[in-house]
């Protein structure tokens, strides 16, 4: 297989990749080897987790990791048991497709050549993308990925399978091929004999084929044991994110004291980056369309507590937790344990009786002191509750001990929720001059011997007030009247609207009406009051005190 033959989009895109994008997921291909009679040896390990894998994937909501797949079974001749489809929401039709591979026949044995129809399986696949791309008028993610990636999965030796691969497919044209996968199941008590019929190459052509290309370059090569646990997680693996064209994390170190000149990193005068990749330990419950009665959140004690299902003045029943297995606590790994803790403490409730609560208090105290002095925890399963549904998915979680008197109650992935992960073996030691900067660069931090997070601020409260603010309008009543004013009337209630505004303003004027006004006009002139005189005076003095009384029954009004 020619390198050139396999050039195209995949290996020139630049775009960082992001946990939460999903977005360059490639279509795939599984192509089943179901000839007797190796086929009997892994059929039911195989359908059964096949099976399992494909309720899963099905199920997920956003983003999508496993956009289109397609599924060929070899026999007697090669078959498409499944074209290509998608996964999300086609749970039906995707386990109809395995009960057809599992009625497959698991005795006899065929004694024909085995690379032809592998060879013939590969190319089948791959003209049958390009047809479904180029036809497929749905946006989805077929239309934005032009390569497809193809995993044969087989009981035959691993190595021969690849070498026919290689010899076979080396002068065609495999642009749309994003990577070709060999998986060998490995099953017991059977060695690697030959089974490839009539075209089992010879030692000096296999020989020159290994030779003229190098495995794992073209064709990757995977061992996994004929398990369902094992089978899953190989097929799990494509739920990873697969855009990993960049680096995904820059580590900044501050600059160390020794990290100078080195023939190998140059000069370390700025701080340090150690570039990284992040991959997902296990999948988040919330993608799952799970009931909020199974308990696997703990973002608060409500989603923790068993829903109530009488009258919501009642409280909800207690949790019932059985504790299952103890655990050592250095074979507890913290990529398992997701979701937020929570503290368990003896109960203060005040139904109980004065007796029974202190001897709670006594045994909940023997407990977590037995933990601390054996170094275990507690592996603790939820059970249904009384009445409930029986049926339902259990959650599991931990206990950990603590120096007070309380427990830490934390959320334990389980074999569903596992993503596979591939860890490197730390027991060589890295080369000295990168040692000796790294070692630089960490005696520069300074050391706390205890762990205060309330010396940390994320700046969260400044952060809450600015946007608070703006979202705030400006003028809020102005907005309001315009939004009441603009907002289109049906015309059956305008008139009435209008009548009843009208009788508004009628009862407004009125009231009006009914309050005097002050004056807007100025006050008449102060008219001095005359004083008394004899009644021959009485003529002059008539006409004053007139005005008077004119003056006195104006004020009056």
């Amino acid at each position: 297989m020619n390198a050139l033959n396999r050039s195209g989009p995949y290996s020139t895109t630049s775009q960082i990749c992001r946990p939460s994008s999903f977005s360059r997921q490639p279509p795939r291909v599984l192509i089943v080897d179901a000839s007797p009679p190796s086929w009997s040896e892994m059929s039911t390990t195989l359908c059964e987790a096949l099976d399992n894998f494909l309720t899963l994937a099905s199920s997920l909501e956003e983003p999508c990791r496993l956009p289109l797949l397609s599924l060929y079974a070899l026999s007697r001749q090669h078959e498409c048991l499944l074209p290509f489809v998608q996964v999300r929401g086609n749970l039906a039709r995707l386990r109809c497709c395995v009960e057809e591979l599992r009625s497959l026949p698991r005795e006899g044995f065929i004694n024909a050549p085995r690379g032809e129809l592998l060879k013939q399986a590969v190319l089948d696949s791959l003209q049958q993308f390009k047809q479904y791309t180029r036809h497929s008028t749905a946006p989805n993610q077929a239309n934005t990925n032009v390569s497809v990636e193809v995993t044969l999965v087989t009981s035959l030796p691993g190595h021969g399978v690849v070498r026919q691969l290689e010899a076979r497919l080396k002068n065609t044209d495999l642009v749309s091929l994003r990577r070709l996968l060999v998986v060998h199941i490995s099953t017991a008590g059977r060695e690697d004999a030959d089974l490839w019929g009539h075209d089992t190459p010879s030692p000096e052509t296999a020989q020159n084929a290994e030779d003229m290309l190098t495995l794992g370059t073209e064709i990757d090569l995977q061992e996994v044991d004929n398990s369902v646990v094992a089978m899953e997680m190989m097929l799990k693996a494509w739920l990873h994110d697969q855009a990993g064209d960049r680096e995904q994390l820059h580590l900044l170190l501050p600059p160390g004291l020794n990290s100078g000149n080195t023939p190998r990193h140059g000069p370390r005068a700025g701080p340090v980056y150690v570039k990284c990749d992040i991959e997902e330990r296990l999948l988040s419950p919330a993608l799952l369309p799970l009931t909020p009665y199974l308990g696997v959140k703990t973002d608060s004690p409500k989603d923790f507590l068993v829903p109530a299902n009488s009258l919501a003045s009642q409280s909800p029943p207690p949790q019932t937790l059985r504790v299952i297995k103890a655990l050592h606590a250095d074979g507890v790994c913290e990529s398992v344990l997701y979701g937020l803790p929570l503290i368990v403490r003896p109960t203060t409730c005040w139904q109980l009786d004065w007796e029974d609560m202190e001897n709670n208090q006594h045994l909940f105290h023997a407990l977590c002191r037995t933990l601390r002095a054996r170094d275990w925890f507690l592996l603790v399963r939820s059970e249904p509750a009384v009445g409930g549904f029986t049926g339902g998915v259990c959650s599991h979680y931990l206990l950990q001990p603590s120096a007070s008197l309380t427990l830490l109650l934390k959320p334990v992935a389980n074999r569903e929720l596992l993503l596979p992960c591939q860890l490197p073996d730390s027991n060589q030691d890295p080369p000295p001059d990168a040692l000796n900067i790294i070692q630089g660069c960490l005696d520069q931090l300074e050391l706390d011997t205890l762990f205060n997070p309330l010396s940390l601020r994320s700046n969260l409260y400044q952060h809450l007030v600015t946007r608070e603010a703006l979202s705030r309008p400006s003028y809020p009543y102005k907005t309001q009247q315009h939004l009441r004013r603009d907002q289109p009337r049906p015309a059956a209630q305008q008139p009435k609207q209008q009548q009843q505004c009208g009788q508004s303003q009628r009862g407004s004027s009125r009231v009006r009406v009914a309050v005097a006004p002050f004056p807007s006009a100025p006050p008449p002139p102060k008219i001095s009051r005359l004083a008394l005189t004899t009644s021959g005076s009485s003529q002059a003095t008539a006409k004053p005190l007139g005005c008077c009384e004119d003056h006195d029954r104006l004020m009056f009004l």
